[in-house]
């Protein structure tokens, strides 16, 4: 096998990150909480991964428990609407889709924290915050961009974009997914 060198040019961009508020989606969100209630219970053991909270769900939630297709779904669509609005991007008129590659939720307490990481090679990761109070640590873009979690949000991203959570003085449960571009022929394109 012939080696090669691989250099790496560094361009400095804007990434986007997008957020909206989902109280709209309360039997979504329910679900969604209880779904979590309910993982615990069936998978007790915290997944290991770079978030160091006191629990974890498995990385295919949504594949155990149904609770949580309704929000996921949701998700979808708000990821569709931003390729429209902010891309001029008909995923439909492209035979493209999007698939939930993986989604967990996470309780964090006191002290909990997730280590720098990105969720590269997927397109999109999300990130809904169920609960949080005011005390909770705040989600930080590439070491400079801070969101201080919100209950009912939902905040969408790249997911090559790296990101952190500090110690936790709070509480707060997240239910987290990534998203890829998958084709899609169920229709023909315009």
């Amino acid at each position: 096998m012939n080696s090669q060198t691989i250099n790496l040019l560094e361009v400095e961009t804007k990434a986007q990150i997008y957020w909206c508020d989902i109280s709209h989606l309360a039997a979504e969100l329910l679900l969604a909480r209880q779904a979590l209630d309910e993982l615990r219970i069936s998978h007790p053991e915290s997944t290991p991964s770079n978030v160091k909270a006191v629990y974890m769900s498995p990385w295919k939630s949504h594949l155990l428990n149904t609770k949580l297709h309704p929000l996921c779904n949701s998700v979808i669509q708000t990821v569709k609407q931003i390729c429209k609005d902010f891309w001029n991007t008909d995923m439909q008129g492209l035979n493209l889709d999007f698939l939930i590659a993986d989604c967990w939720g996470v309780t964090y307490q006191q002290s909990d924290k997730t280590i720098l990481h990105s969720h590269f090679p997927s397109d999109f990761s999300a990130v809904i915050y169920l609960d949080a109070d005011d005390e909770s640590a705040p989600i930080i873009f590439e070491e400079k961009l801070l969101v201080k979690p919100k209950p009912n949000t939902l905040i969408i991203f790249p997911g090559y974009l790296r990101h952190e959570v500090p110690e936790n003085s709070g509480k707060r449960t997240v239910l987290a997914m990534n998203l890829n571009k998958i084709p899609s022929f169920n229709q023909a394109a315009a």
